[in-house]
């Protein structure tokens, strides 16, 4: 099912974590942000609408390396349901695509939750104090990319935050398929409290 993200809480403050990625070691947000900019992004290996832009993304994020930006993926979808999520092919895809960002594993999907992230794909981009400026699309493109002369709004929104420390007034939400979550623990009824009381 598709969704789209929410407005955006702009000057929100990314929460820290510490995740582990496809070369095997554990990455704070903090060691991986840049200089100038963080684009935080959900993403998964099997949604389509993932997989439409992916090209486009490497793109943006290649370009966005020289003035400082730095981006992070982020993978929190349920493996135990979606196999094609799994870290291990996250690994695979990663090297066939060479991402130029590291790729890391929400196993508890905690990070995602904290983000409040609903979709993949799901973007954030912070400034240089890690302050939300942006939370929107790449651009027009859904399942099938946009035409090739699209607006580039997220690269141009991340350049912006580069120079200036702020996003764009206009903001269009991303959109995407959801994110696959684990099933909560059951929640026990009064009914059940009452019961263990009463042993």
């Amino acid at each position: 099912m598709a969704v789209t993200t929410p407005i955006a809480d702009i000057g929100w403050k990314a929460e820290p974590f510490r995740l582990k990625g496809v070369d095997g070691r554990w990455h704070t947000l903090r060691e991986l942000a840049g200089p100038r900019g963080t684009l935080v992004m959900f993403i998964c290996n099997h949604c389509p609408y993932v997989q439409a832009v992916l090209p486009r993304i490497i793109r943006d994020v290649r370009e966005l390396l020289p003035l400082g930006v730095h981006a992070i993926a982020i993978n929190a979808n349920d493996e135990s349901t979606y196999p094609e999520d799994s870290f291990e092919r996250m690994k695979a895809i990663s090297k066939e695509w060479l991402f130029p960002f590291h790729y890391l594993h929400d196993v508890t999907q905690d990070v995602a939750r904290t983000y409040d992230a609903v979709c993949t794909p799901d973007f954030y981009g912070f400034d240089a104090d890690l302050r939300l400026q942006y939370r929107g699309r790449l651009d027009e493109s859904r399942k099938e990319p946009a035409a090739d002369d699209a607006p580039r709004e997220l690269f141009d929104a991340m350049r912006l935050i580069a120079h200036y420390g702020y996003g764009p007034g206009e903001q269009f939400p991303s959109m995407g398929c959801s994110i696959k979550w684990k099933p909560l623990p059951q929640r026990q009824t009064d009914e059940d409290m009452d019961w263990q009381i009463a042993l």
